[in-house]
C-alpha cells in the first residue's frame, strides 16, 4: 500500500512515466513512511486540449497540469507530513512538466483500515495478525 492514480497533460511517454514513477514511489517513501515493495502507480495521459479549467483547455491556457490521489490507511501520517508530500510532489510535477496550472491537484485519502486492503486481506487484518 499505498496506491496512487495519475493524470498528466502530456502525449504518453514511457519516459515521463519512469520518472512520475519513480518521483512519486521515492516522496511516498521518504515523507510518507510507505514500503516501496507495496506502492502501485497507474498512471494515464490526457491531451491538453481535453483538459479544461475555467472553462478553457490547457492548450488555450498554454499550460501543464496533473491530478493524482493517492490511498493511504487512516492515521498513518500527520498533517505536517501530508502538507510536505502535497507541496514537494507539486513542485516536483513543476519541475517536470513546465509550465504548471495552478489548478493542478493532489488528494490524499485516509482510508480506514477496516475498509482498505491488498491481496485479499484489509489492513485491519494485518495490523492485528502482525507477527
Amino acid at each position: 500500500m499505498p496506491i496512487l492514480t495519475v493524470k498528466v497533460s502530456a502525449k504518453k511517454s514511457k519516459e515521463i512515466s519512469s520518472i512520475i514513477s519513480t518521483m512519486l514511489s521515492e516522496l511516498t517513501v521518504r515523507i510518507l513512511g510507505k514500503k516501496s515493495e507495496l506502492i502501485s502507480i497507474v498512471i494515464d495521459y490526457v491531451e491538453p486540449d481535453d483538459w479544461f479549467i475555467a472553462g478553457k483547455s490547457l492548450l488555450e491556457h498554454g499550460k501543464n497540469s496533473f491530478y493524482f490521489d493517492i490511498k493511504i490507511t487512516d492515521e498513518t501520517n500527520t498533517k505536517a507530513e501530508k502538507q510536505q508530500y502535497i507541496y514537494e510532489a507539486f513542485q516536483a510535477f513543476k519541475q517536470l512538466l513546465g509550465d504548471l496550472h495552478d489548478e493542478s491537484y493532489i488528494y490524499i485519502q485516509d482510508v480506514r483500515a477496516t475498509a482498505y486492503g491488498y491481496g485479499g486481506l484489509t489492513q485491519e487484518h494485518r495490523f492485528h495478525h502482525a507477527a
